[in-house]
């Protein structure tokens, strides 16, 4: 890997999303071997992760291993989030079952801080970590009201708006990305106001965006409170963000101004292969699957500029359970792999943008380029995303209520012609049905 950095195929997903894991296990963790030998004087020190979370792809754990020698780190991982998150709840219940480490994914850090908050590890106070060397709203998303910190993060989704060179061309709208950037900087209205101008001279079987649904998760993104507020009630109903996220994104869909595609299925990877639409709302983990999903023949016609406003879509967190046998040496070790030199290699070589704010002036980050995505400057691009998210209240049910709002209501809106109302009230009914279990 060159310093500028060239992604990897496939990117970290985040949020769950990718298939493929290391060690597959049906167990979110495991105790250590020999009650914390690891054999040969050794401790093994276990970290239980799902997907292919990325630490161990690159070679973060042999680094560590080679800089102590007494240690030995051994991972498994459950492929999916949603069958690994509910069994880690179970062993956090039980106490026992449990990895020296665990991986939390953004959605879910929300209900271990404010439930599990107790059985779990300061890492705050441990040794190594250091609270300036995150992102605020990172750090604030894994605090507890008293003060407790439980999650270090690892990765975060700052997003932009990755478009195509040669359809804007066609359609003629400005190709380079600063100019690009202008058409919609500050106001999400401003891009849809973009979307009417490419159709107007659209070039034929093309869409200005994939989805309505992705839309609405950019918008939602950027802002502070979305579906819960400071008290912890469920508050989307009635909050003005959630509301213009949810009419903007229908306007997408009523103007005719997206493919009607639904995000990570066979026909959305189909109509990167094709090119079938011009723009989608992507977080630094997308490019790759961009990369791999457009193939060859969309290289240098994809491009990045800035997303309207600062947005998050995925991240995650390393967790200490107060029931594992090495609570010291765990703590240690994911106070190193989140630390802004770690970050900065995760993000080298698996494209996870770091949570480290420190880190974004290492030249891995700062001078990155994306030689797929015309030289975009990456590095650049997303740690201006990043530090400009804002602290965003997270609550314990946001994946439910955003899964139901995209899934059950905007996908009416947009592959149905359902009128706004409609897919709204379909949602509400859905997640209200959820919540209720």
């Amino acid at each position: 890997m060159r310093r500028t950095v060239i992604l990897a195929v496939v990117a970290a997903l985040g949020a769950g999303l990718l298939a493929g894991c290391a060690e597959d296990s049906e167990e979110p963790g495991g105790s250590s071997a020999n009650g914390g030998g690891g054999g040969k004087g050794k401790t093994t020190i276990t970290v239980g992760v799902f997907g292919a979370f990325g630490l161990k792809e690159a070679g973060l754990y042999d680094e560590y291993m080679k800089l102590n020698k007494n240690i030995e780190i051994k991972q498994t991982s459950i492929e999916r989030n949603e069958n690994y998150y509910p069994q880690l709840l179970t062993h956090l219940g039980s106490g026992s079952g449990l990895a020296d480490i665990q991986a939390v994914e953004v959605n879910n850090i929300a209900e271990i801080t404010a439930t599990q908050a107790d059985k779990l590890v300061d890492l705050g106070k441990a040794e190594g970590v250091s609270r300036d060397s995150f992102l605020p709203w990172k750090w604030a998303q894994a605090t507890s009201k008293d003060g407790k910190t439980v999650g270090l993060g690892t990765d975060i989704g700052p997003q932009g708006i990755c478009y195509r060179k040669d359809l804007f061309a066609k359609a003629g709208l400005p190709t380079d990305r600063e100019a690009v950037g202008k058409l919609w900087a500050g106001d999400w209205n401003k891009y849809l106001a973009a979307g009417k101008q490419f159709k107007a001279k659209a070039p034929k079987g093309t869409a200005f965006v994939d989805s309505a649904s992705g839309v609405m998760a950019a918008i939602t993104g950027s802002s502070a409170k979305r579906f819960y507020d400071e008290n912890g009630e469920v508050v989307y109903k009635t909050n003005p963000a959630v509301k213009e996220a949810w009419d903007i994104a229908a306007a997408f869909a009523t103007e005719g101004l997206t493919g009607k595609l639904q995000q990570f299925t066979p026909a959305w990877d189909q109509g990167y292969a094709n090119g079938t639409f011009a723009t989608v709302s992507c977080p630094a983990w997308m490019l790759g699957y961009i990369q791999d999903k457009g193939g060859a023949a969309g290289k240098d016609k994809w491009d990045v500029a800035p997303a309207p406003k600062p947005s998050n879509w995925g991240g995650s967190f390393l967790i200490v359970p107060e029931a594992g046998k090495n609570k010291t040496e765990a703590a240690k070790l994911a106070a190193w792999l989140t630390a802004p030199e770690q970050q900065a290699k995760l993000f080298e070589k698996r494209g996870s943008f770091p949570s480290a704010k420190a880190a974004y002036s290492l030249p891995a980050v700062s001078g990155a380029k994306h030689d797929y995505f015309g030289g975009a400057p990456i590095g650049e691009i997303f740690s201006r995303a990043a530090e400009g998210i804002p602290v965003t209240i997270v609550g314990p049910k946001d994946l439910v209520i955003a899964q139901n709002l995209a899934d059950v209501g905007m996908l009416q809106v947009d592959q149905k012609g359902r009128s706004s109302k409609e897919g709204w009230d379909a949602a509400v009914k859905a997640i209200d049905n959820a919540l209720d279990q």
